[in-house]
């Protein structure tokens, strides 16, 4: 059965339909507005982490509900309160949360850029592969940007590097999905 890899688990999977190339397309898209609007972008995903963080807060409260003792209610009750303050402060002071948020997008890119570059030894033998690894080391790269100018390019960095990598991710996606479809294309008429 011809297959394609998970760049993670090494499994493979037939690619089904187009959806594969729809998703590559609208990454690309998606990384092209980023870069044209690079701070507003980063203030956009700073606002929606606050928002995730908060309503991590008010599911840890409502897991006090469930908690037995007083003690682990009480513990619950509490780390909830404090995810809640902080994901509100993050939501309505973004500018403020951009700075910690660029190195946590640092951070991020690193790992997976040196994931990705794990991943290309795995599936090295594919065609296509060499895209696996052409993202991985553009992923480092960009971490290592954000790492080494911040904090000046805190303002401007994460909307930029961020839209990079989805043009990149997605360009990856769709060249490694083309080549794939060649191997099952010639598979099958085999």
């Amino acid at each position: 059965m011809a297959t394609r890899a998970h760049p993670t688990t090494g499994t493979y999977k037939e690619p089904k339909g187009r959806s594969v190339t729809v998703w590559a397309i609208l990454m690309i898209l998606l990384g092209g507005l980023a870069i044209a609007l690079p701070f507003g972008t980063g203030l956009g995903i700073t606002i929606f982490m606050g928002w995730i963080i908060f309503f991590t807060g008010c599911a840890h409260i409502a897991s006090a509900f469930h908690a037995r003792g007083a003690g682990a209610k009480t513990l619950r009750v509490l780390l909830g309160a404090i995810y809640i303050a902080g994901g509100l402060f993050i939501a309505f002071q973004p500018a403020i949360g951009l700075l910690s948020l660029t190195l946590v997008l640092a951070s991020l890119l690193l790992a997976e850029g040196i994931l990705l570059i794990i991943s290309f030894f795995k599936v090295r033998p594919l065609p296509g592969a060499g895209w696996l690894m052409a993202d991985g080391i553009v992923t480092l790269i960009l971490g290592l940007l954000i790492w080494l100018r911040w904090p000046a390019s805190a303002i401007w960095a994460i909307g930029t590097l961020f839209g990079i990598n989805l043009i990149m991710s997605g360009i990856a996606l769709l060249m490694f999905s083309a080549a794939l479809r060649k191997v099952v294309g010639a598979v099958a008429t085999a």
